[in-house]
């Protein structure tokens, strides 16, 4: 296999990764394409990519940096024919398509964890610190933000919950999934962009636990379709 790719988490340390290829030069659209269980000996901080005909570097990010990322390249890296996904090719673009759901889903319980995460943070340093005598809690402007900051979280994490629960149980829920990633994503961001504004200006100083949510709650809107992306798909499916 010859060619590149970008945004590969974990992709030094894995053993195995899934790799779609174009196996029938022919073509040019979808229907060339098919999925392999491409095997590969980890690296290490010296060597990440030990691998003959494997190639790559880490990807330096703004947030979420315990999921490290990657640009491979690959130049005759080889793959056996049994490892081929499902044993018929060009269905690696279909067979892509079917996780798109549960990787929504469990983007939208990210986001969440992102925004409880700020929630919880921006409640303890507002009931810690002290301005004019009392908390900053008993500000009704700082309260009232906890307070909408808890109902946004408690709608993302119930239409997340149900989205799972569809997918469990065999049904489609594409649609389900693409709002609870997208308004995850956007609760999550707002959770800590309200964070931060709970905690001032010390929101903006990095040894404040807030601003490093800051930082994680933005690649949300974007890894595993973007939220315009999402909002075209639902768009698409409420339009039949």
């Amino acid at each position: 296999i010859t060619g590149n790719k970008t945004w590969i988490t974990h992709a030094a340390r894995t053993h195995v990764m899934t790799l779609l290829a174009r196996t029938d030069p022919e073509t040019t659209d979808h229907r060339g394409l098919s999925m392999f269980l491409a095997e590969k000996t980890p690296g290490t901080d010296e060597d990440p990519f030990p691998t003959e005909g494997m190639t790559g570097g880490e990807i330096e990010v703004l947030g979420y940096r315990g999921m490290k990322e990657y640009e491979l390249g690959f130049d005759g890296f080889k793959v056996s024919d049994a490892n081929l996904l499902g044993g018929e090719t060009g269905q690696g673009f279909k067979q892509l398509m079917q996780t798109f759901e549960s990787a929504r889903i469990q983007t939208a319980a990210r986001a969440v964890g992102v925004a409880q995460s700020a929630l919880d943070t921006a409640m303890q340093y507002a009931l810690d610190r002290k301005q004019f005598g009392k908390p900053l809690i008993d500000f009704p402007r700082v309260s009232g933000k906890l307070a909408m900051m808890a109902v946004e979280i408690m709608i993302a994490r119930q239409l997340t919950y149900y989205s799972a629960a569809q997918k469990d149980h065999g049904k489609r829920c594409d649609l389900e999934a693409g709002m609870a990633k997208l308004l995850g994503a956007r609760v999550a961001w707002a959770a800590a962009d309200n964070g931060l504004q709970i905690h001032g200006g010390n929101g903006f100083a990095l040894e404040y636990k807030i601003s490093r949510i800051l930082c994680d709650a933005r690649i949300l809107n974007i890894f595993e379709g973007a939220a315009e992306i999402q909002a075209q798909v639902i768009a698409r499916r409420l339009l039949g």
